[in-house]
């Protein structure tokens, strides 16, 4: 029998969530417009190569999700992961685990919702970009206003359009470069090594990639998120973490495949534009009318899905530190739906202030808190790798049944990942993409460490 430390009761939340539910929520959140449009950047520095920096990242949030499986089903409780960390590493790696989440999430939903409104001036250019950016968010904010089983359910809906379309993609890339397509000669593998080869770069510039690569499965930790509102979570929450890695494992490994057989790799673009997206090259080929528009939909709702998802994340990360004491007890409340509403609305806030940085201040304040962002989920990631050495460990000591879900290999394995994640931290300052992480993530240690330690003052005074 595991032990359930924190039922849902207790914080307010509704166990309203079915496994599909949870399943493809975690999808939505690790799955947003990476895939159908940057990925060119991963391709443009390491080339074919990029494949196996995919697959090394996969590795290491595979390791991830069976680590954090193992532990929020023995804890099941309003928080997730933060609330693990607590448990296990103390209060201030609690505290500042969460809010540096909420601040890398808000700044995820901003970045999102700016995509949304430039996806939607596709069709309508004559639309001031302000118009859909507020647009959006007002409806995103009334879905997680709804009760959860009713977010739930749109969210699934929304991310089967992401998952649908790579299937699609895949399917007929494998069928090109097996078999050919209508008017097209069977496409074979040789692009793979014919424009430099397979590493034209060296294995340097894959290690380099690894920052981009590994930001694509930033996310992953969603679905510990959702523990405290699924009805099952001792069974919803360890498939929801098998299948989420192992999906986003085969969409990327196999997604980046294809794109890297089909088109010479240095010509893959690294633009943001949708008519230059290798999912829209290949659409085009197969004869698909009005492929670009297609696609836009696609990244439209990839965008929108991310965004709802992660306004559902920073919701229940501010009630949670509410109901530690580390953010205002308002913040604490529910609705009579269970919804922590009023949770929602410092979202809300920040998600304002955000969408305006990335709309002013595309080339100034705006890559800080990206960098910021990054920073704070690869902090949040080693954080998880150290809660899941000292939990195997007091379990172990205290005399208490394992958890149903076990990591493979761990020790050992947790340890691999968590040097695996400190290097690809360390290695953020020398990537062009990146190399603000430490600029804006070290000081927003420093501020919440204090912030962490005034806290304490004043709740002992």
């Amino acid at each position: 029998m595991v032990e359930d430390t924190a039922p849902a009761e207790q914080s307010g939340l509704r166990r309203a969530l079915s496994a599909r539910q949870v399943g493809m929520i975690a999808i939505g959140g690790a799955i947003g417009t990476g895939l159908f449009l940057s990925s060119g950047l991963a391709i443009s520095v390491a080339g074919p190569a990029v494949i196996i920096a995919y697959a090394v990242a996969a590795l290491a949030a595979l390791a991830l999700a069976y680590a954090l499986a193992e532990m929020v089903v023995v804890h099941p409780e309003a928080g997730g992961f933060g609330a693990v960390i607590r448990e296990y590493l103390g209060g201030l790696p609690g505290f500042v685990s969460r809010w540096m989440y909420w601040a890398a999430q808000v700044v995820n939903i901003g970045s999102e919702v700016i995509a949304a409104g430039l996806y939607l001036q596709f069709w309508y250019p004559q639309i001031p970009l302000w118009v859909p950016v507020v647009g959006f968010s007002v409806v995103m904010l009334a879905v997680n206003f709804a009760a959860v089983r009713f977010f739930g359910e749109f969210e699934y809906w929304f991310a089967m359009i992401k998952v649908a379309t790579i299937v699609v993609f895949i399917a007929l890339g494998v069928i090109y470069i097996v078999f050919g397509l209508p008017g097209h000669a069977p496409a074979g593998v040789g692009a793979l090594t014919e424009h430099g080869g397979f590493l034209p770069n060296g294995l340097g510039a894959v290690w380099l990639a690894l920052t981009v690569v590994t930001f694509s499965y930033l996310g992953t930790e969603a679905f510990s998120m959702t523990a405290a509102e699924s009805r099952d979570p001792s069974r919803a929450v360890p498939r929801a973490a098998r299948n989420t890695v192992l999906r986003l494992a085969l969409f990327y490994v196999l997604g980046m495949a294809v794109v890297v057989s089909i088109l010479p790799w240095n010509e893959v673009s690294s633009s943001d534009a949708v008519s230059e997206s290798p999912f829209v090259r290949l659409f085009s080929m197969v004869g698909i009318p009005a492929a670009a528009g297609i696609m836009n939909f696609v990244v439209l709702t990839a965008a929108l899905s991310a965004m709802n998802t992660n306004l559902y994340l920073t919701a229940r990360m501010t009630h949670s530190l509410a109901l530690d004491g580390y953010a205002p007890k308002w913040f604490a409340g529910v609705s009579s739906n269970g919804v922590p509403r009023r949770a929602l609305v410092l979202s809300a806030l920040g998600l304002a202030l955000a969408s305006a940085l990335a709309f002013f201040t595309e080339k100034s304040a705006f890559p800080l808190l990206m960098g910021l962002a990054l920073f704070a989920a690869l902090v949040v990631w080693l954080m998880i790798f150290g809660s899941h050495l000292v939990f195997r460990r007091r379990r172990a000591a205290q005399g208490l049944e394992p958890s149903p879900v076990r990591l493979p290999g761990a020790p050992v394995t947790t340890a691999l990942a968590m040097l695996f994640v400190a290097a690809v931290l360390l290695t953020t300052p020398f990537t062009e993409q990146f190399n603000t992480a430490w600029k804006a993530g070290v000081p927003a240690l420093v501020v919440l460490a204090i912030a962490y330690y005034a806290i304490k003052r004043r709740q002992r005074a």
